[in-house]
């Protein structure tokens, strides 16, 4: 498996808050309990898939006079050869990340194997969710009253589908889909679970991150690595990271401040929050 860089990692975490106990029962949480949360997906051939799609759909607008405001915005229509090519390698990306991660639990759990010579089973290394983001997919969507069949295209968002949808798993159809919302390094990450409230304003959509607060050029300018790490040192959590310039590019002020972003998703009723997990250990690729 690959880690990568950016905001990707794997992180131990510690379940210190609990706000939804049916919820959180449902998927195994439970206060105290400790986690893993891998955050990675189709590393260079998403990128390759991305660069290609965009040139190909860059001289589609062309042809059809369409015209956008910025390059990374390069679109072209669903059913055009274009937009079947691009949803087609899309989904191989999706694939090659699923696989990617279920190598990289598999090494998790057996590194814990290792270090307290229990079976992986013994010790409750079971999957709470795997959810693909940055994705376009297609779904089910009531619009102005009537069923229709989207491209729903999440960006920095994931998806959040409420109790008792088809698409989420037996297992959760009373608390709703599992929501992954990860925090910068250092500070804390949430799990979520889908509402009645995102299907009906924004199509089965919730946060996904924090999001940044500054870009990682001005991180690097103006934030001291060294003084990054120590920092996340003094809040207890041990970090390994590939190199200083992504301490900074990662840094905790890097991002806007999570617990407020999900307040403020769990208060518009489009996600509800289940537990909050504090980070004791993080590796950054």
């Amino acid at each position: 498996g690959s880690l990568g860089s950016g905001n990707h990692y794997a992180e131990v975490q510690v379940v210190d808050a609990v706000y939804d106990e049916a919820a959180a029962a449902a998927m195994g949480l439970r206060l105290g309990g400790v986690c893993v949360m891998l955050h990675t997906g189709s590393r260079g051939l998403g990128h390759q898939v991305c660069t290609e799609a965009i040139e190909s759909a860059t001289a589609a607008m062309k042809l059809q006079g369409i015209e956008v405001v910025d390059r990374q915005l390069a679109c072209c229509r669903i059913r055009s050869e274009e937009g079947r090519k691009y949803l087609s390698a899309m989904r191989c990306a999706a694939n090659f990340a699923f696989v990617n991660r279920c190598i990289m639990a598999k090494a998790v759990r057996g590194a814990f194997a290792t270090v307290f010579n229990r079976s992986a089973e013994e010790l409750g290394l079971g999957l709470v969710y795997d959810v693909s983001h940055n994705i376009a997919k297609e779904e089910e969507h009531v619009v102005d009253g009537r069923v229709r069949r989207l491209l729903v295209h999440r960006k920095g968002a994931t998806r959040a589908f409420c109790p008792g949808h088809p698409e989420v798993p037996q297992r959760y159809q009373a608390v709703g889909q599992p929501v992954l919302v990860g925090g910068s390094m250092g500070t804390c990450s949430y799990v979520l679970t889908g509402t009645l409230g995102a299907m009906n304003q924004t199509f089965g959509s919730t946060c996904h991150g924090a999001g940044r607060a500054m870009s990682r050029t001005r991180a690097v300018r103006e934030l001291d690595a060294a003084k990054v790490l120590q920092d996340v040192e003094a809040m207890g959590c041990t970090t390994r990271v590939a190199s200083r310039k992504l301490a900074a590019e990662e840094a905790p002020e890097s991002y806007k401040d999570v617990s407020a972003v999900v307040d403020t998703c769990h208060s518009a009723g489009i996600s509800r929050k289940c537990v909050r997990l504090r980070p004791v250990i993080c590796i950054k690729g």
